[in-house]
């Protein structure tokens, strides 16, 4: 696939390059905990150091697996010139020629949704691998730095997918960008009964402390740390601000299209039940029993681990295909040490990070999954993804966003309107501003044809700025971007619409034109939580995604009647949701 990112093997020096202070050599060897890196030149922005799969935790593999990551520690030499192994990740999507037709894809579409579906990705379970990109030789000698977490469900997804390369915002905005893999689907999530938990998001955890530890030697300031990521990414992030809310590491938050507030099994957590549900089914199917008693569970866990990764997951899809619920992946489980039951009062208690929150939503999510749903000769009607659209991401985020203006955070929400020529995925229907497509044009990553549009450049730019912006000063720096950005207040003309009519630059809205059906969906009443203490910006009980695409400044409304309905509503939209993250990309 021809992305603008293509990632060109660049020949370098092997020799050992010494620091010198003041000075640095691209691609220079840089001594961290894990070894000593060598880098190379980024393939296209040649000034930015690019270093690439680098250990931060010991191969999760053998006994390893499905235990708590271990730090890696070494003193060896690291050829940082390529990325690590992918993680073992679930269901790929049926990229064909068929499939194609089928849901009128477009080019660039096909390409973009190929990446997502990790094809020709290299997989191993030694995979937990750490990437950075920095020009320390110019700009601040203490650099922010900005920590990427790639979404895909829990159940799929890389760091090497050519649409996060990192290379563009260091080079244009004189920060450091870092991304790393993590565990992912029943290796990173598996359920087990009476084991450790939540292992992909302790990865994220162990990674975040090797960037706090190491990330000087590469030019960045461990006291400028930025946490932000999409979707499940995006939920990871959401995580991270309960379950370590008194070190968080990171010094601001940035969600893009996801929460932890969001639907079971989806983005929001599943009961440790359900989970060990999911995992005695796949062991099941495995032939390694059930888990019905300690002794029994270590037997399970033995044999389990006894199997290669690739039986495992042909395993899991066999044995959750008959599970009953509204999820059918493995994804964050309650454990109350990692993963809360309870986010809701968690959120009005205060008790999370306070550090300063940017978040947002896309206006059509559902660009994204009417595809999928295509893929698999499915189709639902447009009132069904523009409630999805409220009750996956646009609730999620308003409920979040209330949350932290109550407990006095510095909150900033926007809502992404960017449809081009090179990010549409399908003809017919127009895919608009779907799940995940601020990415290409905010990593400036986009499919090499058809070009950028002059309008798209220049939003990409400003996207660029406004993040790093965020990331060198939290409390402020949006305050003051290109004209400021206000700070969010529910009701208030403060939520900032990006590449609304393709402009650029702040444009301003209520967040009641975009959260109407909330209340709806969520039970909120007038948008208020039962405390009182939490205001979403509710409005008339419909919601507002454009739908189209267009830039029309009326929304679509749609529409719901009582109280039955909506449980339904809720219930098949939550198993939408669970479906989809299986077949790839939530």
């Amino acid at each position: 696939m021809t992305f603008s990112t293509k990632v060109l093997g660049i020949a370098l020096s092997a020799a050992s390059i010494a620091q010198a202070a003041g000075s640095w050599t691209v691609g220079q060897v840089v001594s961290t905990s894990s070894g000593s890196v060598k880098g190379h030149a980024a393939p296209v922005a040649v000034e930015v150091s690019e270093y690439l799969g680098i250990p931060f935790a010991q191969p999760p593999v053998g006994e390893l697996r499905w235990t708590a990551p271990k730090a890696y520690e070494g003193t060896g030499d690291i050829n940082g010139t390529n990325f690590g192994f992918s993680c073992p990740a679930g269901l790929q999507m049926p990229i064909s020629a068929a499939n194609l037709k089928n849901a009128n894809t477009t080019a660039s579409g096909f390409q973009i949704l190929a990446a997502l579906g990790q094809v020709g990705d290299k997989f191993s379970e030694d995979c937990l691998t750490v990437n950075v990109w920095t020009q320390p030789q110019t700009g601040s000698p203490k650099k922010a730095v900005l920590v990427w977490i790639y979404g895909g469900g829990f159940t799929t997804g890389n760091s090497d997918n050519p649409a996060y390369n990192g290379q563009y915002i260091a080079s244009s905005e004189d920060v450091v960008v870092v991304s790393f893999n993590y565990r992912l689907n029943i290796f990173g999530f598996p359920g087990t009964p009476n084991g450790t938990q939540n292992l992909g998001l302790l990865d994220q955890r162990l990674a975040m402390e090797w960037v706090r530890d190491n990330i000087e030697k590469f030019g960045g300031d461990k006291e400028k740390i930025t946490l932000f990521g999409q979707s499940a990414g995006s939920a990871s992030v959401d995580y991270h601000m309960f379950a370590w809310k008194d070190n968080p590491i990171a010094h601001g938050f940035i969600q893009l299209s996801g929460s932890a507030l969001g639907p079971a099994g989806g983005l929001g957590p599943i009961a440790a039940n359900k989970a060990a549900e999911y995992w005695n089914a796949a062991a099941t199917a495995l032939g390694c029993g059930n888990s019905s008693s300690t002794s029994d569970q270590a037997t399970v866990l033995s044999c389990m681990k006894g199997k290669s990764y690739t039986d495992v997951l042909k395993a899991v899809a066999a044995g959750t295909s008959g599970v009953t619920g509204v999820s059918y992946s493995f994804s964050p489980t309650v454990d109350d040490v990692v993963v809360y039951s309870n986010y809701t009062s968690l959120s009005l208690a205060g008790k999370f990070a306070k550090q300063p929150l940017l978040l947002g939503v896309a206006d059509y999510e559902a660009g994204l999954f009417r595809v999928l749903d295509a893929f698999r000769n499915q189709t639902k009607s447009d009132e069904y993804y523009d409630a999805f659209n409220s009750i996956a991401f646009v609730c999620p985020c308003a409920q979040r966003a209330a949350y932290s203006i109550a407990n006095n955070v510095p909150t900033w929400r926007y809502r992404w309107f960017g449809a081009f020529p090179n990010t549409q995925l399908t003809t017919v229907p127009y895919s608009a501003a779907w799940h995940a497509s601020e990415l290409p044009v905010l990593f400036n990553t986009t499919p090499a044809t058809p070009a950028n549009t002059e309008a798209e450049i220049a939003i990409g730019a400003y996207l660029r700025g406004a993040w790093a912006a965020f990331a060198k000063d939290p409390k402020a720096g949006l305050t003051s971007y290109e004209g400021g950005w206000p700070m969010y207040k529910p009701g208030e003309e403060t939520l900032v619409r990006l590449a609304y009519n393709n402009m650029t630059g702040t444009n301003l809205a209520r967040g009641t034109m975009y959260d109407g059906a909330c209340k709806t969906f969520y039970g909120a009443g007038n948008g208020t939580s039962s405390s009182g203490n939490a205001t979403m910006s509710g409005g008339s009980g419909s919601s507002t995604s454009t739908g189209s695409g267009s830039d029309s400044s009326t929304p679509k409304t749609v529409t719901t009647s009582g109280a039955g309905s909506m449980k339904t509503w809720i219930s098949d939209l939550s198993v939408l949701v669970g479906a989809v993250v299986m077949a790839a990309f939530l």
